[in-house]
């Protein structure tokens, strides 16, 4: 069956495809939530983000507009550059000042847990003050770019036109421009 068959299956009540469409798609979720960072949680805590934003996608989509793999992937991304926005916010002020506990021989960062720290500071602080600042789509735009996307694959993925994402984008410049020249 095709992706958009099982979607329709899907929606129709079938668990199975359901699970099949979820199987498929778990692989994306993780590669796009392999880009981010969620204050106070895990990678598997953003994955789980990501599935909700696949069930999502498997809920909302219609024949007639874009294949299934793309509406999914950009609805997995939004759920995540979600999740990642909600975590800085006050609300979640003390899962974000947390200091993880590194167990003895756990290899699993090159660098020292002091480093490992330091640079979960920096970008929870980043993240905190840039999203102060911007709107929800400068800062999905923002994010997405200093991931590496161009200014086509983010305007795909936000369903924008690439000149409002290019608007997006320098505003968000402009903005973070100004945040950054009052501290120097």
């Amino acid at each position: 069956m095709t992706d958009e068959q099982l979607v329709c299956a899907a929606q129709s009540g079938d668990k199975g495809a359901e699970e099949e469409l979820i199987k498929k798609y778990e692989p994306l979720a993780k590669k796009i939530c392999a880009r981010f960072f969620i204050s106070g949680g895990d990678g598997d805590d953003l994955v789980q983000e990501g599935l909700f934003g696949l069930h999502g996608a498997v809920n909302s989509f219609e024949k007639g507009g874009a294949n299934f793999s793309t509406y999914a992937y950009v609805c997995i991304r939004n759920a995540v550059c979600d999740a990642v926005k909600k975590s800085l916010g006050a609300k979640n002020s003390a899962l974000n000042n947390y200091v993880p506990i590194i167990e003895v021989g756990d290899e699993t960062s090159p660098a020292g847990p002091e480093d490992e720290l330091i640079l979960r500071e920096n970008r929870t602080e980043f993240f905190a003050k840039i999203s102060g600042v911007l709107s929800s789509l400068e800062f999905k735009t923002t994010v997405m770019y200093l991931d590496g996307m161009t200014v086509s694959e983010i305007a795909n993925a936000v369903a924008k036109q690439q000149k409002s994402v290019s608007n997006a984008l320098s505003r968000a410049k402009t903005k973070l421009g100004k945040l950054y020249s009052k501290e120097f």
